[in-house]
C-alpha cells in the first residue's frame, strides 16, 4: 500500500503565488536582494509599498514628493506624494488619473495623493544622496544611471525591463510592474477587513460611478485607513 502520491508533473514550479496577476511570496525581498542600484531599490519598494502604476512612478518630479509630515500642501499631515497628470514628460510617462491638480509658489497640491511608507522616503533619500545627478533641469524623480543618456529621464519600459531581469536573476521568472498593484491591494483588503472603499483609495482604483457619487472617497487621515497601511508596510500599530 502506498503511503504517498507521486508529485504531479504537471503541478507549477517556483514561488508560489496566491493569484497568477500577483508577485510569488517573497518576491520583495528577493528582488531587493537581487538588484544593485538605488534607484532600483527605490522601484521595488515604491511599487511594493504605495501600489503605484509604473507610468505614474515613472511620471513623478521631484515636487511632487512631501516627504515629512505636515508639509506645505495642507492636504495631508502624514507623508505622502501627488499624482500628477502631464501628457508633456520627456520620457513620456504619463499618470493614468487625471484629477485636477496645479503648482503655485513651488507647492504642487491636487492630484491623486498616495501616502508612502517610511522605506519608500528611506530609499528615496538613498537614491538622491547616492545616484541622483546634481544640476538635472528635468526634474523627474527617475533617471537614467549609464549610457549616452545618463542623467535623462527614465522611460517606463527601462523600468519594465529591469524589473524582468531582475525577476529572472532572482528565480520568480518574468516579474511586471502591475503584479505589485494587485498584491498591495490584495494585502489593504486584508488589513483593511475586506473594505473596498480603503482599497480602492489606497490604490488610486477607477470605480464605478454608483459607487463615488454614493460613498465618496475615503479620507486619508482616517485612522481605520492608516492603519490598514500600516499593516501592509509592517509597522506596528
Amino acid at each position: 500500500m502506498k503511503s504517498s502520491l507521486p508529485t504531479n508533473p504537471l503541478a507549477p514550479k517556483g514561488p508560489h503565488r496566491r493569484h497568477p496577476k500577483m508577485l510569488p511570496d517573497g518576491a520583495r525581498e528577493r528582488l531587493l536582494e537581487t538588484v544593485n542600484a538605488a534607484r532600483d531599490r527605490l522601484v521595488v519598494t515604491w511599487l511594493a509599498d504605495g501600489g503605484l502604476r509604473i507610468g505614474e512612478l515613472c511620471g513623478l518630479h521631484l515636487v511632487d514628493l512631501h516627504l515629512r509630515e505636515n508639509a506645505a500642501c495642507g492636504e495631508c499631515r502624514a507623508p505622502h506624494l501627488h499624482v500628477c497628470h502631464r501628457p508633456g514628460n520627456p520620457n513620456r510617462a504619463e499618470a493614468k488619473t487625471k484629477r485636477p491638480w496645479r503648482v503655485e509658489h513651488g507647492i504642487v497640491t491636487g492630484g491623486l495623493i498616495k501616502r508612502v511608507s517610511p522605506a519608500m522616503v528611506h530609499t528615496y533619500f538613498e537614491y538622491v544622496t547616492t545616484e541622483y545627478p546634481r544640476g538635472a533641469g528635468h526634474g523627474m524623480l527617475l533617471v537614467q544611471l549609464r549610457g549616452a543618456d545618463t542623467g535623462q529621464p527614465w522611460a517606463p519600459v527601462g523600468a519594465r525591463r529591469m524589473l524582468g531581469q531582475a525577476g529572472k536573476r532572482a528565480g520568480l521568472g518574468v516579474v511586471k510592474p502591475h503584479a505589485f498593484r494587485h498584491s498591495f491591494t490584495s494585502a489593504v483588503l486584508d488589513a483593511a477587513d475586506g473594505n473596498l472603499l480603503i482599497a480602492r483609495d489606497a490604490g488610486g482604483w477607477a470605480s464605478a460611478a454608483m459607487v463615488d457619487e454614493v460613498y465618496g472617497h475615503v479620507d486619508v487621515h482616517d485612522p481605520v485607513f492608516g492603519a490598514a497601511l500600516r499593516t501592509v508596510w509592517g509597522e506596528t500599530k
